[in-house]
This record gives C-alpha cells, structure tokens and sequence, in this order.
C-alpha cells in the first residue's frame, strides 16, 4: 500500500542533504547589517530589508507599544474579533500611499496573493510571467482558472497569447514588478496597453518595489507614471516595511470582495498588532527619508559594476537585487560556503526557485550597510573567485529579450 508519508524528498531537500554545506535553515543569533551565524560575526548581504527598517528604533518602538497596548496576538480572524483601528488606519495609509481606492491587510503577503483565487473561476484564464513569486502560481491553481504563462517579460509572447485567447471569458494578467531572483523589472507601459487592448484586468505584484522604486518609493507603477493604470496591486510588509503582512489595493468594490470572499483572509488569525504597528511607523520613515532609497541603489551600483568586473555574470538587474549566475547547484553550493568563510552571508538560489542550471548567488545591499560592508561583500566574492576558478558558461534560461526598458537606477 501507497504511504502518503513515504514520499520521496525534494530534489532542494536531497541537495542540501548531501551538500557539506549548510545553505538553508541556518539559525542567526543577531540581525541587521551584520550578524550572528555559528559564533561568527558576517555581514548580512541576503537580507529583504532593504531600507534596513525592521531594527530601526522608531520601528520597534512602535511595535512595542502596541505589545503593551494590544497583546501579542489579535486571536481570530479579521471578519469577527480580529480587526483593530491599527489595520484599519494601516488600509488607509496604504491606500493612499499605493494610489488606490482601497485597501486590505492580510497576515502575510504569501495570503494576499493567494486572496486573488477569489476573483478567478474555471472559466477565466490568467495569464502570468513564467517568473512570478509561487504565491501567484498557487493562486491561479486555487481557482482552477486557466493558466497561460508567457516568457519573462516577452511582450510579444503575451500579446500572442491574449489574441488567441477567448475574448468571452474572463481574462487576467498577472505579474511581478520587481522580480525577486532576476532583479529585474516588468515592462509594465507594455503590459498594461497590452491588456487594455485585448480587454484583460492587470494585476501587479510589488511585494520587492513598493517602499522603494519611484520618486516617492510607491513602486513600480510610479517608476513608470502608471499610477492608478493598474487594476489591482498586491504587496508584502515584509521587505521595504520591515514587518510582516500582505496588502492588496485597488477599487473598493473589489477590495470589499475580497474581504469577504477570499478564503486567506476569513480564514487566517489577523496580522499581529506590533507587526501594524511597525508597519506603519516604516510607512512614516519611507515617507520623509528618501535617502534611504538613495542609499540602497548606491550600494546596488556599486556592487553591480563591482561583481561584473570581477567577471561574474549579473543578467540584466539594475535594481538591489543583484543575483550573480552560477548555473549547477551544487557550484553554487560551493561559492555560497567560500563567501560565508570569507564573512559574508548571501542566498543561495536554486531550483525550483530558478530555472534548472540558473542557479545563483543573490545579494541585497540595504540602506545600513556602510561602504565598507560593500568593500567586504566585493572582496568575499573576489576571494570565491579566485578558490573555485572559472566557471562554465551559464546558459540563457529565460532573460528578458533586449529592448527599451527604463533602468531602475534612476530613483537614485
């Protein structure tokens, strides 16, 4: 007889078992720029706080006060004994900030992605970005809605897809705006005359941008002037807002939908109060210090320029994700572990996060790094260099084609 718990392990689980090294689920003792791993005091150079808030004094005051005031769990969902005016004041705040009508606060930004199956049924197609984060490809499977994936940020690609689509049904288009592993941006001014030209909704993640692209850090949409362009745009707390949590925001009524019809969100314990509470006390800093953003896309450049003229491969990124192409997992196991000795701790992707042989490296600098922290994640990587050799051509996975795209850059 089948054992459901006889199942084989993952092909990441039998990787890191087999790996001497320990990439995943290593215990830190400290946060911020730097911190505690084994004993050892490394930078932190794989971290999503960007604006380096989550430590910021302001930020955990915040949230404690609201430990005091609150308790440390609201112990229920929104819809009954969950809601308190801190997330109600958060929506609003957001809102406002994002540029919609509405907003919803979810627990964590995973369940705000997965709130869009309540807009989806059997009889609508989604189109979404072969890259976008899992919690978009878990949503669409939810709804069991069609899925129709288009190559990274293929325009051409998209626009085959809507035109042999049925223009009866239902049809979405959902992407990342900043993608998480490639560090690249959506070419959202072609994807939103894409959709309105073949009648299909837009929706946007910003879970990597809001807090930090556009003059203002509203994310992507700003970067492009497409503010209020996009349908519906959904978020994390959990990056640029230090916190934790999940938005969704755009038109009221579909925002009123979802509060009552999407199953993460009746159905999931309310955001923590401390965790609203610092939210929005980050949402004051991003707000009045937009050196920060400035600061972070500094050390981007930097690092950039730094990486690839060491020769290693950094696709296309011109944002603060900087991912440096290995290609073979357990190479990229290795490089991880000679930075890591070198003092300096980074990510080590693989598949199924990537694509097969596109494993990487991925590095993010943060606004509380000094120039010396680069100094130091460069030299790491300069010594990995030098004890692993070169390394085999990565092949070209699914890249961006080339074409007019305004660099992320500019915000600094």
């Amino acid at each position: 007889m089948a054992d459901v718990f006889g199942k084989k392990r993952s092909a990441l689980h039998r990787l890191a078992a087999e790996s001497a090294s320990r990439p995943y689920y290593r215990p830190l003792t400290a946060r911020g720029a730097e911190v505690g791993i084994d004993g050892r005091t490394v930078v932190m150079a794989g971290c999503n706080d960007y604006l380096g808030l989550s430590t910021d004094p302001r930020v955990t005051e915040a949230a404690a006060r609201a430990l005091r005031r609150y308790g440390v769990s609201c112990s229920g969902a929104r819809v009954l004994n969950g809601t308190l005016t801190l997330h109600e004041e958060l929506e609003d705040r957001l809102a406002a900030f994002v540029g919609g009508e509405a907003a919803l606060v979810t627990t964590t930004g995973f369940q705000a992605n997965l709130a869009l199956a309540a807009l989806l049924d059997e009889d609508d197609t989604v189109f979404a970005d072969m890259s976008n984060h899992a919690s978009l490809v878990d949503a669409v499977r939810l709804s069991g809605a069609a899925h129709r994936r288009y190559r990274h940020c293929d325009l051409g690609h998209l626009d085959r897809l809507l035109a042999a689509s049925d223009p009866a049904s239902g049809r979405l288009v959902v992407t990342d705006g900043m993608f998480s592993m490639e560090g690249d941006l959506c070419p959202l001014p072609g994807i939103v005359a894409l959709a309105r030209h073949h009648g299909a909704r837009l929706v946007v993640d910003g879970a990597h941008d809001i807090g930090l692209l556009g003059a203002r850090g509203r994310g992507v949409t700003e970067h492009f002037g497409l503010t209020g362009e996009v349908d519906l745009v959904t978020g994390t707390l959990s990056k640029c807002f230090g916190s934790v949590g999940g938005m969704l925001v755009g038109p009221a009524p579909v925002v009123e939908h979802l509060r009552y019809g999407a199953r993460s969100v009746l159905f999931s314990a309310a955001m923590p109060p401390a965790s609203a509470a610092a939210a929005l006390a980050s949402l004051d800093i991003i707000e009045s210090e937009p050196e920060r953003r400035q600061r972070v896309f500094g050390h981007a450049r930097r690092l950039l320029a730094g990486l690839r003229s060491q020769g290693w491969d950094t696709g296309r990124s011109a944002t603060p994700v900087v991912p440096v192409y290995v290609g073979d997992s357990r190479l990229c196991l290795r490089v991880w572990q000679e930075l890591l000795d070198a003092g300096v701790f980074t990510n080590a992707v693989v598949a199924p996060a990537v694509a097969r042989n596109r494993a990487l490296i991925r590095v993010t600098p943060q606004a509380v790094h000094t120039d010396a922290h680069i100094d130091r994640i460069l030299g790491a990587f300069a010594e990995a260099r030098r004890r692993v050799g070169p390394l085999p051509p990565v092949p070209s996975g699914k890249l961006p084609p080339a074409g007019p795209r305004r660099s992320a850059a500019v915000v600094a």
